[in-house]
């Protein structure tokens, strides 16, 4: 089953309940609408030469529902999707959009600058198509397709092993790279998620994180129960808690750093959240203590899930709404836990030396396996060799398991910090200082240190209004993990750099410290 066969099931099964609701313009279109648009877009996409399982298209977008109309006329005329971050840089889209070859670009009005840029700098395109308003020369208006008449395009054969797209790697070091899926791997996430989190009413999916990412694969999974999509253009505290009592969102997606935030809203314990059934959490570790709050405050329905681009960009673990409540009534300690392996995903701990598989409570890499595989990096089979081994994806993550299966992720193996002989994981030492009630968000990193090689350093953002000092920082990590992995020093910064989905750049901060260096070690 394609990603374009979820949403045409839904389309036959309920044509008149609402499809996509955009929050900023109150524009709906119903399943049926969305049908009768996507063969309409995808019908523009062929006459422009689009060849299925072969052509490369781009959209570079924010949140709206054009947007979502474009991906699935993308998927209904079989081409290969291409999300473009709008938050990343000019040079980085520029770099994505001519390594992985894409040929016609769709994008939001909103761009047009950086678009006539792009298309300086990216001699494959050879279409663009503005998705609101008017075109400018050289563009064609997606208006135009979606005013003009009906159209279906002819049914594409079936091939679950074609290609269907290709998503960036994770930008917080080096470049990205192209992970390419296919329908298959699309069709194993979408199973995978609805069988894991069951809708018990029907859904409503609040999107409020970026399509190009983990909301997005969410988008395209609960096509399948025919959930109503509730598109907000960007994220914010208020925005989402309004939305979720307005439109009486069942799922929502954020990243740890928009849970904080929402978390922090002034507003936040005078809202209804009755009607949410999933508050799924992840995309980068998270603070324990704030889980526990967001627990108290939302209520039951917190799911964390774990996975990467690399191994299908959702749901390689789950830690469940059950298990969520399990873990508070036992202590907390395994909110700390990404959960068990989903029923779709195989998982294993290895010593990446040897490759051996490792037992409960013992440290080594991450590796998944499974059908959510990519099929390989775009044109780079040398960093395809790098992650895959014996048809397992080695992750770059550092964890266990417990013995009853939950994972429990310490670190990426490149930002150990190794400070006089020990091995210090700052994840872990970031959750002890989360435990501070002034601590809005941190960031544990390496710095040169003529005694120790590395020292221990913590930058920390605090929450508005509050203060503490470097020894309240320093004695929080002392009495919860010993003198060798607490801090040496405290730096306190107003905003920390964060990617364009939210996490926060610790290589940027670590670099920062070592700039002028021509070596990164001591």
């Amino acid at each position: 089953m394609r990603i374009i066969d979820m949403f045409d099931r839904s389309a036959s099964f309920y044509p008149s309940k609402d499809c996509f609701i955009e929050v900023a313009t109150g524009a709906r279109y119903t399943y049926g609408e969305a049908l009768a648009a996507s063969h309409k877009i995808g019908g523009g996409l062929v006459d422009l030469g689009v060849e299925a399982g072969e052509t490369k298209i781009a959209v570079y977008s924010p949140n709206a529902a054009v947007t979502a109309l474009s991906i699935l006329g993308i998927h209904r005329a079989g081409g290969i999707y291409i999300p473009v971050n709008p938050l990343s840089s000019l040079p980085d889209n520029v770099y994505v959009i001519n390594t992985f070859g894409a040929e016609i670009l769709m994008y939001h009005p909103d761009y047009e600058e950086s678009v006539r840029e792009i298309r300086k700098q990216c001699p494959n395109i050879r279409a663009a198509v503005v998705v609101r308003g008017e075109a400018p020369a050289n563009t064609v208006a997606l208006d135009d397709w979606l005013t003009g008449p009906d159209r279906e395009v002819p049914e594409i054969p079936e091939d679950r092993n074609a290609i269907t797209t290709i998503f960036s790697t994770g930008g917080t070091t080096g470049r990205p790279k192209g992970a390419m899926h296919t329908h298959a791997v699309w069709e194993g996430i979408a199973f995978n998620m609805n069988l894991i989190l069951p809708a018990r009413k029907p859904p409503v999916h609040l999107i409020a994180a970026p399509l190009t990412h983990a909301a997005g694969a969410m988008m395209l999974s609960l096509f399948l129960p025919g959930a109503t999509q509730v598109i907000l253009k960007k994220f914010s505290a208020t925005g989402v808690l309004d939305a979720i009592e307005k439109y009486r969102a069942t799922h929502l997606f954020l990243p740890p750093t928009a849970l904080y935030a929402a978390l922090a809203e002034e507003r936040v314990l005078e809202r209804d959240y009755s009607s949410l059934e999933y508050l799924i959490y992840g995309a980068a570790p998270s603070s324990t203590e704030k889980v526990a709050e967001a627990i108290r405050v939302f209520g039951p329905v917190l799911a964390q899930g774990y996975g990467q681009v690399e191994a299908g960009p959702a749901f390689g673990t789950i830690l469940t709404p059950q298990d969520h409540t399990d873990a508070i009534a036992n202590g907390g300690a395994r909110l700390a836990s990404c959960g068990r392996r989903t029923p779709l995903a195989k998982l294993k701990i290895v010593n990446d030396d040897t490759g051996e598989e490792l037992g409960p409570n013992q440290r080594g890499m991450i590796a998944f396996g499974g059908e959510f595989q990519m099929r390989e990096y775009y044109q780079d089979p040398e960093q395809t060799a790098a992650v895959r081994h014996d048809g397992w994806i080695w992750t770059g993550d550092i964890g266990y398991t417990d013995e009853e299966g939950f994972v429990f992720i310490v670190d990426r193996k490149k930002e150990m910090i190794i400070s006089g002989g020990f091995n210090v994981f700052p994840g872990e030492v970031e959750q002890a200082i989360f435990t501070h009630p002034a601590v809005q968000d941190c960031a544990v990193v390496g710095v040169p240190d003529e005694k120790w090689g590395e020292a221990v350093k913590a930058v920390v953002q605090l929450k508005a209004g509050q203060s503490v000092t470097e020894s309240e920082i320093i004695d929080v990590c002392k009495d919860r993990l010993g003198s060798v992995m607490a801090p040496k020093t405290v730096d306190f910064w107003d905003e920390l750099p964060r990617s364009p989905v939210g996490k926060v750049l610790r290589r940027a901060v670590r670099d920062t410290y070592w700039e002028g260096r021509t070596r990164a070690i001591v």
